[in-house]
């Protein structure tokens, strides 16, 4: 059986959630709704069943009931991975490691010590560690532009546009580019967001990202660098505003092939 745990954050003009349900409902596939905030992960309720996060809130009950459901139940995506994707540090360190292209970063709790990355850089990118919306992110120049710490920091490259991906299964589905006039271009800091084509290059590295950070379907952000592309961040509860493709039914098959 299907269970899903809708996004808390759906309202009537942008509801997730309902979106995959309604493809769902036209399929004749049926699913349960439940709620992580009325679920107790200690009884047998849900056991053996394959349950999807459309989203959750960042706080310790979400993130330790999902943990304990994982220990009976398929999540999509993974605690885990949901986890790694909130965290941003996290996010680099395993980009880093699995030699995914993505922009220097530092992070450190000591205001000298990342004053001289700034010093090296000219300027830098600094963004709150479990940030989300584009909330919070800013250019830093000096030492006095940072405020407190810890200081996760990036080399800021120049850019009037990033690219989303939405990744499903080890595929790219779906890609928009997002412009404005400012430094982030998230469609909630009022950046514009147009369907594209996905060109090879940007798949590869979209899909490699969405891997190694372990998530079932994601959103990877990107931005051109060098003749090809650099990974910001991927997102493990991604939207899907302003995409062409059918982002709902891809996701409403794909969770039906992990029930089979």
């Amino acid at each position: 059986m299907l269970t899903i745990i809708p996004k808390p954050t759906d309202i009537p003009s942008d509801n997730s959630t309902r979106m995959v349900m309604d493809e769902l409902d036209r399929m004749g596939y049926p699913y349960k709704v439940r709620f992580l905030e009325a679920i107790d992960p200690f009884s047998d309720d849900l056991s053996n069943e394959t349950i999807w996060i459309c989203g959750i809130r960042q706080n310790g009950h979400n993130f330790e009931s999902l943990q304990a459901l994982s220990l009976k139940n398929r999540i999509i995506n993974s605690p885990e991975a949901i986890v790694t994707c909130a965290s941003k540090v996290m996010t680099s360190a395993l980009l880093i490691k699995n030699n995914v292209p993505t922009p220097k970063t530092f992070f450190t709790e000591s205001k000298i010590i990342a004053g001289n990355f700034i010093k090296k850089f000219s300027r830098a990118v600094s963004k709150p560690v479990y940030g989300f919306d584009g909330v919070g992110i800013h250019l830093v120049e000096k030492l006095n532009d940072l405020g407190d710490p810890p200081y996760y920091l990036q080399e800021y490259i120049p850019n009037d546009r990033d690219f989303r991906v939405f990744v499903i299964g080890n595929r790219a589905v779906g890609a928009i580019m997002r412009v404005s006039d400012h430094l982030t271009h998230n469609i909630h800091q009022g950046g514009c967001g147009f369907a594209i084509e996905i060109p090879e290059e940007m798949e590869r590295i979209a899909v490699q990202a969405a891997k190694c950070v372990g998530v079932d379907y994601g959103g990877v952000d990107l931005l051109c660098y060098n003749g090809s592309y650099t990974v910001l961040e991927v997102n493990g509860t991604p939207n899907w505003h302003c995409m062409q493709a059918p982002i709902p039914k891809f996701l409403a098959e794909y969770l039906i092939s992990q029930v089979k």
